[in-house]
């Protein structure tokens, strides 16, 4: 109990600094929609959201971008790599009203879809990336890499990809390099390997920004867990070239695949400490597993 009260004391002292760069990644439950307020609640810290689609999430719509930004996502890709559906989609948002400023490509396409992933090789992603995003690139909106783990596996399918792309622009002479605008990255371990990895990130790549789409310390005690958050934010937020990021863990405990204490509502959906921290909040004093 010692040890636990000493890092929610540490959490309180980073819940008290506000961040813009502070993201949701919104997966939504049918069986408890009355959740969905509580990320736009007053005084929240979260910023943007996104979805894995590329629609906005319909509790959110008639929230203006201004307030919550919906960033769309391209998961995945059809059979025919060359199809514009997804951009032509982001432009009818914008002609239609929404400022959208950023899109996401491919979630993890270096796995299969049976881990989540949306199964793509460097070369069909590239052929994907230059029709789909490129153009809207031209059009003034951010374009975001395909988002890979962390791990070793996936920084190499990464700068695969790259070098497929760069050499398609080049043999069109439409540019010299594969044109993107921030690279977004996902990390599931502990804090001395997300510094590890932002380090290789930026050496390696050279992006001009990074975007932490998920991330969290999963399947680990309580403690641990808290003691990731108190270690990663604060870095995060001091991080220059590090954009946005956005924790993995807006759900309740019951439905968590990354085991209960990262998330940041327990079974009843209260706020856990975590979850409170991250709106901008103070300690619960809700476990995780409770409710």
């Amino acid at each position: 109990m010692k040890v636990e009260s000493s890092v929610l004391f540490l959490a309180s002292s980073v819940a008290a600094t506000r961040s813009a760069k502070r993201g949701l990644v919104h997966i939504p439950n049918s069986n408890w929609p009355q959740d969905n307020n509580i990320w736009i609640q007053s005084g929240s810290d979260i910023t943007w959201y996104y979805n894995y689609g590329q629609a906005p999430s319909s509790q959110y719509t008639s929230v203006p971008q201004s307030q919550l930004e919906f960033v769309p996502q391209k998961w995945g890709q059809s059979s025919n790599p060359s199809d514009t559906s997804f951009s032509t989609y982001v432009k009818q948002l914008i002609s239609g009203g929404r400022a959208i400023k950023n899109v996401l490509a491919y979630n993890e396409p270096e796995y299969p879809y049976s881990s989540g992933g949306a199964q793509l090789s460097p070369n069909t992603a590239a052929i994907g990336w230059i029709a789909d995003f490129v153009p809207l690139q031209k059009q003034g909106v951010r374009i975001g890499l395909p988002a890979v783990n962390g791990d070793d596996y996936g920084l190499q399918w990464l700068a695969q990809f790259l070098g497929n792309c760069t050499q398609m622009v080049k043999q069109s002479n439409t540019a010299t390099s594969c044109p993107y605008d921030f690279l977004p990255i996902h990390w599931y371990n502990n804090f001395q390997g997300l510094q590890t990895l932002l380090n290789n990130v930026n050496s390696q790549f050279h992006p001009p920004k990074i975007w932490l789409t998920e991330f969290t310390d999963p399947n680990v005690d309580l403690a641990t867990t808290q003691q990731f958050y108190n270690q990663a934010i604060p870095y995060l937020d001091g991080l220059s070239n590090l954009e946005r990021y956005s924790w993995f863990g807006a759900f309740r405990s019951n439905v968590s695949n990354v085991g209960p204490n990262a998330t940041f509502l327990n079974r009843a959906g209260k706020l856990t400490d975590i979850g409170s921290f991250y709106l901008g909040g103070g300690a619960t004093g809700v476990l995780p597993t409770s409710g």
